[in-house]
């Protein structure tokens, strides 16, 4: 079974442009982020997905493999599922390239045992919010499961509404996914719902549109850098916890 972990990498952001080439302990985070990828057992190659020259040129000055994509893609799996049609695999592993905390233990508990080929099928990982401030945090999309862990809405908002007890787990979804190319097919050809719409959150297209997505719960403690506050939380993280001399030699 052939699995490829892809990145998407894009310059524009709203509230932080120019986020993949921050400087993270004198490496761009795209950096990090590929080699932790890359440390991950079991995926075969990795790749960052970019249409943006500057990003490519890193990739390039940093012997990170790439692949140009379109600039016309509004979502990060559109810009895989391009990576699919030129790359063929069983099972393509989505990399948020904001995510430079996240673990090779944590990416690999995402990828199953067997899928058969042909079939639709899409993972997503979550972790319990250990924080209350992260409950109400809008860039922290919360997740509530069905009891065999599939998804049945994810949000922005606090869900589910505690009014019976405040004694209550809410997770959050991690951004690492996996999907079978039929999966990504039928993402792309799918016309967004109301709610996907209104939360902007690519797997309620999956979820409005009756699929499953099986949630997978780690425990993992990891930062979306969203804003520039976030990077020097993260900043102070590595650089507490990691020698960067250990990391380039492995």
């Amino acid at each position: 079974m052939k699995i490829i972990g892809v990145i998407p990498a894009r310059y524009s952001s709203t509230r932080f442009p120019g986020k993949p080439l921050a400087d993270i302990c004198g490496r761009p985070m795209i950096w990090w982020v590929y080699h932790q990828v890359k440390k991950t057992q079991n995926i075969d190659e990795v790749y960052v997905a970019t249409d943006d020259e500057r990003i490519a040129k890193v990739c390039s000055d940093y012997n990170l493999n790439y692949v140009m994509t379109l600039s016309k893609h509004k979502t990060s799996t559109e810009r895989l599922y391009e990576v699919a049609q030129k790359i063929p695999a069983n099972l393509y592993i989505c990399i948020n390239g904001d995510e430079p905390l996240i673990t090779p233990n944590t990416i690999e508990q995402i990828i199953p045992s067997d899928v058969p080929d042909g079939s639709f099928y899409v993972s997503n990982l979550m972790t319990e919010i250990k924080y209350p401030a992260e409950v109400i945090d809008f860039t922290n999309i919360k997740v509530v499961t069905d009891e065999e862990n599939s998804a049945l809405f994810m949000s922005r908002s606090p869900i589910p509404y505690p009014k019976s007890s405040l004694d209550y787990v809410y997770y959050k979804h991690i951004g690492v996914l996996i999907y079978t190319l039929e999966a990504l097919r039928f993402f792309s050809e799918t016309p967004k719902g109301k709610n996907e719409l209104i939360e902007d959150i690519n797997e309620l297209r999956f979820i409005e549109h009756g699929k499953r997505i099986k949630m997978i719960e780690v425990d993992a403690d990891t930062l979306s850098v969203d804003t520039p506050k976030d990077l020097e939380v993260v900043r102070d993280i590595i650089t507490k916890t990691m020698k960067l001399e250990e990391i380039v030699n492995e």
